[in-house]
C-alpha cells in the first residue's frame, strides 16, 4: 500500500475502545513474527494521565542535545500519523512510515491465516509495532516511549525499559481503567518492571501509596520528583523559569506555557539526571523543547491559542492559565470533544471563563455533536458551528482585547493548527 492507503487502512482498524479486547498477547505475537525489534532498543517508558506527552518531549529534547540518537513515540497526532514516530526530533518520512506499515500488516495477515492471532491488530497496536521496527532499524541510542492508555495492558508495555516515569494521574477513561484514582493508578503502575528504576511526579494523595506499593513489590528504586525542591519560580504566559535543587542544581527554562508545566519539567529533569545526562544538556534540551497543540499561540492578531484540554485535569490547567493571564480580557472559546470524554465536567470548568462559547465537532467519527454540547452547557451564549471552519468564521471579528481559545479534543486542535497555518 502507498501512504494514503496505509493511513486509510489504519483509520478503518479503529481503536481498542471499540474493536478488540485489551491485552499484550496479540502485539507480542506480532512482534515475535517481526523478530522482536523491541529487544534491540533502549527505552524510557512514560505513563500518566496528563503531562506525559510534554514530559516525553522534554526528555527526548535533552537526550538529543546530549548527542544521543533518539526515537520518540507519542499519541495522538495533530495532523499526520507520521508525527507519532520521530527520529532525532523529526517525524519519520512517509516512505519510512509506509514501509513499516506494509511489513507489520503483512506479518499480521500471515498470523491471521495460521490462526496465531484472533483479530487484526488495532490502530494503536499496529502503529506501536511499526514504531518499534523503525526505531530498531534506525539504530537509536534511546527511545522515549509514551503509553497510549493506562499502562498494564497498553501495547507499549511489551518493552523492558531502563527507566520508567509516571506523570500526574487523574480521572480519564474510567470505563476502562477504573472508577477510582487508586484503580487508575494501579493500571498506570503496570509499566513498572523489575530492574528498571522509576521517577514519580507529584501525585494526589490517593495515588502515592499505590505507586510506592508496586515499586516496593518489585524491589525497584524509585524517586519522587517532589524531593527535588523548586525555587525562584517565574511563570509568564509563554513559559516558566525555576531553579531545581536535589543531587544537582539546575536552572530550568521551560518554553511550554502553563504553571502545570513546572511539574512536568521537574519530572523530566529528575529523570534525565538519573540517566546521567549532564546539567548543560538537561538545561539546553528542556529550553528547546517543542510540543505543539498545548497552550500554543498560533495567531497574534487576533490572539488565538490552541490547547488539548480533553479531560478534567487538562481543563483545570487551562482554566488556571486563563485566570492567571487573561483575567479582564474577553475570552471566546471554540470547543469540540469526543463522545467518550467527561464533557459535562470539562464544560463546567471551562465555559464560565468564556464570554462566548462556540460548540463544534472535530472531523472524527467519534466526535460529540455540537448540539449535545449546547444542551450540556450551562452558559448563556453558546453558538453551534457544524465545522471548525464555520466556528473560525464566527470569531474573525475579534478585537485587540479578545482572546480566542480553541480547545477540547486534540483532534480539533490538530485541525485548527493546520487551518490556521495554511491561512497564515
Amino acid at each position: 500500500m502507498n501512504y494514503p492507503d496505509s493511513v486509510q487502512f489504519l483509520y478503518a482498524l479503529g481503536n481498542e475502545l471499540k474493536t478488540a479486547k485489551f491485552g499484550l498477547e496479540r502485539i507480542s505475537t506480532v512482534l515475535e513474527a517481526l523478530g522482536n525489534p523491541q529487544d534491540r532498543c533502549r527505552f524510557i517508558h512514560v505513563a500518566g494521565t496528563n503531562g506525559k506527552g510534554s514530559t516525553c518531549a522534554m526528555i527526548e529534547s535533552a537526550v538529543r542535545c546530549f548527542g544521543w540518537r533518539t526515537g520518540l513515540f507519542t499519541s495522538p497526532h495533530l495532523s499526520e500519523p507520521t508525527e507519532r514516530i520521530a527520529i532525532n526530533g523529526a517525524p519519520v518520512p512517509v516512505e519510512v512510515f509506509t514501509e513499516a506499515f506494509n511489513r507489520v500488516h503483512l506479518a499480521v495477515e500471515g498470523l491471521l491465516e495460521t490462526g496465531a492471532i484472533d483479530l487484526h491488530t488495532t490502530y494503536f497496536e499496529t502503529v506501536t509495532a511499526m514504531a518499534l521496527v523503525i526505531f530498531a532499524e534506525a539504530q537509536t541510542d534511546v527511545v522515549v516511549l509514551e503509553v497510549g492508555m493506562g499502562g498494564r495492558l497498553d501495547a507499549t508495555n511489551v518493552v523492558q525499559p531502563e527507566l520508567c516515569v509516571i506523570t500526574p494521574i487523574d480521572f480519564d477513561h474510567e470505563a476502562w481503567l477504573g472508577r477510582s484514582l487508586e484503580a487508575i493508578a494501579g493500571e498506570k503502575a503496570g509499566i513498572l518492571k523489575p530492574g528498571a528504576p522509576a521517577v514519580f511526579a507529584r501525585q494526589r494523595a490517593e495515588v502515592e501509596p499505590v505507586l510506592e506499593a508496586r515499586a516496593q513489590q518489585l524491589a525497584i528504586p524509585y524517586t519522587w520528583a517532589r524531593n527535588w525542591p523548586v525555587s525562584a519560580v517565574s511563570v509568564d504566559a509563554r513559559g516558566s523559569r525555576f531553579t531545581l535543587s536535589g543531587e544537582r542544581m539546575l536552572h530550568i527554562r521551560c518554553p511550554l506555557a502553563g504553571a502545570h508545566q513546572v511539574e512536568n519539567a521537574r519530572t523530566a529533569a529528575v529523570a534525565l539526571a538519573l540517566l546521567g545526562i549532564p546539567d548543560s544538556a538537561i538545561e539546553q534540551g528542556i529550553a528547546h523543547t517543542q510540543w505543539p497543540g498545548r497552550l500554543e499561540l498560533v495567531s497574534k492578531s487576533p490572539e488565538i491559542l490552541i490547547d488539548g484540554a480533553h479531560n478534567p485535569a487538562g481543563a483545570r490547567a487551562l482554566a488556571a492559565y486563563i485566570d492567571q493571564f487573561y483575567a479582564g480580557r474577553r475570552v471566546r472559546m471554540i470547543y469540540g470533544a469526543m463522545r467518550d470524554k467527561a464533557v459535562e465536567e470539562v464544560c463546567g470548568i471551562l465555559f464560565p471563563r468564556a464570554e462566548q462559547v462556540i460548540a463544534t465537532a472535530p472531523d472524527q467519527p467519534r466526535a460529540l455533536q455540537p448540539q449535545a454540547i449546547q444542551q450540556i452547557a450551562d452558559h448563556p451564549h453558546v453558538t453551534i458551528a457544524r465545522t471548525l471552519r464555520e466556528a473560525l468564521d464566527l470569531v474573525w471579528d475579534a478585537g485587540p482585547q479578545d482572546a480566542i481559545f480553541i480547545t477540547g479534543s486534540l483532534y480539533l486542535v490538530g485541525e485548527a493548527r493546520a487551518l490556521l497555518r495554511a491561512n497564515r
